[in-house]
């Protein structure tokens, strides 16, 4: 009610401005059509013009349905020279792949309604499953996964194409390769006619792209050696930068023609910025601990603080990177000897000593700080200065599960399935336009975490789509007789298409419209326009969408609690297997998978993350810095320097550790308990050791007891997989209620 009035008082005071509010927020948000940005109207213009000559070549070759050169255009097209080779590629594989699997499809059940149905559900559903496993994130932007999604469509286009005229399979799919090639030779190499000095633009791009991630990454860093407040905050989206950049690497590999391992080395040099994010949260678990920082720590922060805030400018300049390196190196050894100074002058019995051991775990942690920033300098300067042999390599890894994979098949396969049941069982003569819009949308969305909400945008892009054919063939096409009137209204509606794909919020229906209004313009060499055949395309369309929208959420929705659910299982499993010492981690790969998981957190919770999502993401940064750690004790357990009873207490750790299942009354307490225990025996073997290396050793092991320890104290509710961990209060509550 006070709303209300509120609302009422304010339109008597300011009507005009009220009334303004509407028009002046709608031409806002219609800037990219009347003011877009240069570069991407260039990719709009161009692509545009490519469509339009692919269109008009298949018009001269007489082609049956010319319509499928032009739409595979805009499905290959992209912003960058790289992004369109590395679509190409994998769209002709997919397109090789898909025309062979429709041949043997059509040819094996050419008169048996059913089984033809049956087979190609379950083949749409082995795509995607493959696709599932292919490396990189499963997003729209992956090309791998994209190869895959096109032999679905092509697989679906060809067999139903053929099924109604089995003894011309071949060549109706002869036909639609060469639709399909046509466009993916046209847009390559239009594309490579506006490319100019791609290479050095290249490169310089690889450098900015660690440029630009370090320096939020120094800056968060910095915040945590004074203790500010919020700069865990800063870390998180750091991660998600360091995905979205790595994934743009592979693109920049394609521009560069792999002529030398650069792609790889800034590969590289991002995960070793993730694992300097990961070693700099370490550093701020042990800060909170009692007794770790003294005036001496505090002035050591702030001189590492000002040497990490003033690289970025000692980078973009001309300084060599060999000095930088050596200042660093410089900086490690301070840290080293101040442990050996400290230990030197404190007595075992000093009351200082637990003071003394704290600041030395600290120094350790700087150490280790030091070296992840050495190690993505060295990479990022093999990555500016490639060597002549290089043979160095970081693959794009790759973190799928069965389940998932198994999830995809079913819910693209069942859906394919259900729409060839509604064409057998009502006759519609329309029937396998409805199972290949279906057949298109399954393909293209089935390997998505959330494909009913990208089928949603897409139905927007369709429906526009529907629109703006409707207004070309019913009143501005109806009469064309020549390609110069079909080209230029066409044309004007295919360049809004492409100004819309260049503003983010309209991409993917941009992508829609784009798809299917070639489809349903459906040109050919007639005289006329027949408008039958756009209503008898547009209602399967629509129909289409509609359904498999409907059949994602009804049939194996997106269940995000679920999805929580495994992720914390699967964050479980992981300590398991490297406790024992059954998986073959790298620190490469854990904080590589951990920050997989961080990201595809944050993106399906949306652009304002819950507290409840705030929360899961601490604890997949506490699961990986217990890994971390624990590889870390793996390797200090396989020192034969190190103690005998320090080896039994790790021992004792990493048992506990490899049964450990986050139980508060089970192995949660002795799993924990057993660390501490660990953490006494450490420090009486650290009291009685007089050689500098075996305790560096010791430290370098209750640095990281102590950081285990620490996580699994603070995020007890996380770890416990059997709890449904909902929100803040309720972590709140299931602390208090154990004691």
């Amino acid at each position: 009610m006070s709303d209300a009035c509120t609302y009422r008082e304010n339109t008597q005071k300011y009507p005009s401005d009220m009334i303004q509010a509407g028009p002046v927020a709608l031409i806002r948000k219609l800037r990219w059509l009347y003011a877009p940005d240069p570069v991407m109207a260039g990719y709009a213009l161009r692509t545009t013009c490519t469509s339009l000559l692919a269109l008009g070549i298949a018009l001269w070759m007489e082609l049956g349905s010319p319509q499928w050169a032009a739409l595979t255009v805009w499905m290959v097209a992209q912003g960058t020279r790289g992004r369109s080779l590395a679509k190409a590629k994998w769209h002709l594989f997919g397109m090789v792949v898909g025309v062979i699997s429709g041949i043997v499809l059509v040819a094996s059940f050419p008169q048996a309604p059913l089984m033809f149905i049956l087979l190609l559900a379950g083949g749409i559903g082995a795509f995607c499953m493959i696709g599932t496993f292919m490396p990189g994130p499963a997003s729209m932007t992956n090309y791998r996964i994209h190869g895959m999604r096109a032999s679905g469509f092509t697989y679906a286009i060809v067999s139903l194409d053929g099924i109604a005229d089995p003894h011309h399979i071949f060549s109706i799919a002869m036909a639609r390769a060469t639709y399909i090639l046509l466009g993916i030779v046209l847009e390559a190499s239009i594309s490579g006619l506006f490319q100019l000095g791609l290479t050095k633009r290249t490169r310089q791009q690889l450098a900015s792209t660690f440029e630009n991630t370090l320096k939020p990454a120094l800056t968060a860093i910095a915040d945590i050696l004074v203790g500010k407040d919020g700069a865990m905050q800063n870390v998180q989206g750091i991660f998600t930068q360091i995905t979205t950049l790595g994934d743009q690497v592979e693109f920049a590999e394609v521009e560069l023609g792999r002529r030398d391992h650069a792609g790889d080395h800034a590969r590289a040099a991002l995960a070793d910025i993730a694992v300097l994010l990961a070693r700099a949260l370490d550093l701020a678990t042990l800060m909170r601990l009692p007794l770790s920082q003294d005036d001496m720590f505090h002035q050591e922060a702030e001189a590492i603080r000002d040497v990490f805030l003033k690289l970025p400018a000692r980078l973009e300049g001309t300084e060599n990177m060999s000095a930088i390196l050596a200042d660093l190196l410089a900086l490690r050894r301070q840290c080293r000897q101040k442990v050996v100074l400290d230990f030197s002058t404190a007595q075992p019995d000093d009351a200082a000593r637990e003071a003394v051991l704290r600041h030395g775990m600290l120094q350790q942690a700087l150490v280790e700080l030091i070296d992840a920033l050495r190690m993505a300098l060295g990479q990022f300067e093999a990555s500016r200065h490639p060597e002549a042999h290089d043979h160095f390599h970081a693959p794009i890894r790759s973190y799928r599960d069965w389940q998932q994979a198994i999830t995809n098949s079913l819910r693209s396969s069942v859906t394919v399935f259900g729409a060839g049941l509604i064409w057998i069982c009502t006759a519609w003569p329309s029937g396998l336009t409805f199972i290949m819009f279906v057949c298109i949308v399954c393909s293209l969305f089935s390997t998505l975490e959330r494909p009913a909400l990208a089928t949603q945008a897409f139905l927007r892009g369709a429906c526009c789509a529907v629109v703006a054919a409707g207004v070309l063939n019913l009143a501005l096409m109806g009469k064309s007789t020549t390609f110069e009137m079909l080209g230029m209204w066409s044309g004007l509606a295919m360049m809004i298409g492409g100004l819309a794909f260049a503003y983010p919020p309209l991409t993917l229906p941009a992508v829609s419209y784009n798809l299917f209004l070639p489809i349903l313009i459906g040109p050919s060499n007639q005289a006329k326009t027949d408008e039958i055949v756009y209503f008898n395309t547009a209602l399967p369309l629509v129909l289409g969408l509609l359904y498999a929208s409907w059949m994602y959420r009804v049939f194996l929705p997106y269940d995000p609690a679920r999805q929580r659910w495994t992720m914390r299982e699967h964050i479980l499993r992981d300590l398991h297997r490297i406790a024992d010492g059954s998986a073959r981690e790298t620190v490469d790969s854990v904080v590589s998978r951990n920050v997989d998981r961080f990201v595809r957190l944050m993106t399906n919770s949306g652009s304002t993350p819950s507290p409840v999502i705030q929360a899961y993401l601490t604890g997949i940064l506490s699961g990986m810095r217990v890994m971390l750690n624990l590889l870390r004790l793996q390797a200090i357990r396989r020192d034969k320097r190190l103690n005998r009873n320090a080896a039994k207490a790790l021992a004792l750790v990493m048992g506990r550790m490899s049964h450990f299942s986050g139980r508060y009354h089970g192995h949660y307490g002795r799993t924990l308990r057993a660390t501490k225990l660990a953490i006494l025996n450490l420090r009486t073997c650290e009291r009685t050791e007089s050689r500098p290396r075996e305790r560096f050793i010791l430290i370098a092991a209750l640095t990281s007891l102590d950081v285990i320890a620490t996580e699994l104290d603070t995020n007890r509710v996380f770890f416990d997989a059997n709890s449904p961990y909902l929100d803040p209060s309720v972590h709140s509550e299931e602390l208090e209620s154990t004691g």
